[in-house]
């Protein structure tokens, strides 16, 4: 089972560790967050006589796949009912106010108030939408929010809607931000149709649709325009964690990441064998994890190694088998595995099994010919069955049995 470290416990690190840890694949997941609280800018401050004041964003939009998939996360994790939904038809959504020279503007809404002028703007704002199908494409890969909106629906949109919203929406310059990387919808809408317009109505692909769930679908036959919940947003990272921890995730606060070191990929097969000339004494290292990775321990991520050494060469290297010292054996399969594998870990657990007369040595002259001629020179009313005679693996063992009733049968008749 591989592990995954989310850093950062904010929304969008709270939501990775959440698919993560529901996906297909066994993954053991951790989040590490640097401060006190898990939720990032997702912060709302509850007051003691029951005011709610949100110290980041107040209110999520419902709209396109983006919108629905946070509806459906709602839903999944059960917030259905503290779901406070605000309306297109609400008056905070048809009310917005612009502050220019001194006063507040109401902003034009509906087809009435985009025909007519409507201070701050100098002249009606249909005629300008209109006239955007039939300006061309930009010829520049990228450009400023400001100059987009200029080329496409002149400079007194761009000088005072999109300046503000651009300060509400990004705190920042529209002269400086990307209209490719902000809204990138208006910009394919562009490319795909060359038109906002017409890309808005025809639609300009983008990101994969998400199946909206019930949530989603009351959303938008309700015609939602945002949506908060009644004890503020902080509610959803903090029913996420609740999630997490039944999930077995592993949350941890105050946990700062400091650096980021490589320790390689490590290697993925059966395992390796040695030479002779290049350690006698070793003769290779299975990566037991890595085949039968369901024998791993289920309560955390293990690398289970077993090395082979000694055969033929044991005596050599380490002595008589009956002195040997285990520790010296464990000693040096650490070391193998450390100098070998880049293993710096000292193993949680080790077992050293010392195997006498393990697998026998197939020498010349000890084929099965020479032991069926021995045997029948012998005349012993004996069937030799085992790996000292048709081989040493399991197959060839459990086959050299049923061979041996087989003959034996046979021999009856």
């Amino acid at each position: 089972m591989r592990t995954v470290a989310v850093l950062g416990g904010g929304i969008g690190g709270l939501a990775a560790a959440h698919y993560l840890s529901r996906s297909a694949q066994p993954t053991k997941v951790i989040v590490l967050e640097a401060s006190s609280r898990f939720g990032g800018w997702l912060w709302s401050n509850r007051r003691s006589d029951g005011a709610v004041f949100e110290l980041g964003p107040r209110g999520v939009r419902p709209v396109g796949p983006v919108g629905r998939n946070t509806l459906n996360l709602v839903e999944e994790l059960g917030l259905q009912s503290e779901v406070i939904p605000v309306t297109y038809s609400h008056v905070a959504s048809q009310n917005r106010f612009l502050f220019v020279k001194g006063r507040l503007w109401k902003m034009p809404s509906g087809l009435s108030g985009l025909l007519k002028t409507t201070p701050p703007f100098s002249r009606p704002l249909l005629p300008q939408l209109l006239r955007e199908v039939f300006v061309s494409r930009g010829k520049e890969e990228d450009e400023s929010l400001h100059a987009f909106v200029s080329r496409r629906f002149g400079a007194e949109l761009a000088d005072i809607a999109v300046d503000s919203l651009c300060r509400g929406v990004f705190a920042g310059d529209c002269r400086k931000l990307s209209v490719r990387a902000c809204f990138p919808d208006l910009h394919r809408a562009e490319q795909s149709r060359g038109s906002v317009l017409l890309g808005m109505l025809l639609g300009s692909g983008g990101r994969a649709d998400v199946a909206p769930g019930l949530l989603a679908q009351r959303a938008q036959r309700e015609r939602w325009a945002q949506w908060s919940l009644l004890r503020g947003v902080q509610s959803l990272p903090e029913a996420l964690v609740v999630r997490l921890k039944e999930q077995s995730v592993e949350l941890l606060c105050e946990t700062p990441v400091r650096r980021l070191e490589d320790t390689g990929t490590g290697w993925s097969g059966f395992g390796h064998l040695l030479p002779s000339s290049e350690d006698p004494g070793l003769l290779g290292v299975v990566y037991d994890s890595e085949f039968f990775p369901q024998h791993n321990s289920p309560d955390r991520e293990s690398t289970r190694l077993t090395v082979m050494m000694g055969g033929a060469w044991f005596q050599q290297v380490f002595g008589d088998p009956d002195q040997v010292d285990l520790d010296l054996l464990l000693s040096k399969a650490v070391s193998a595995v450390s100098r070998q594998l880049g293993l710096s870990q000292s193993p949680v657990w080790s077992s050293v099994v010392l195997h006498r007369d393990c697998i026998p040595q197939y020498q010349q002259g000890t084929h099965t010919e020479a032991h069926a001629a021995v045997h029948q020179r012998l005349g012993l009313p004996l069937s030799l069955v085992g790996s000292s005679y048709d081989g040493v693996s399991v197959n060839d063992v459990i086959f050299s049995g049923r061979t041996a009733v087989d003959e034996l049968l046979q021999e009856k008749k």
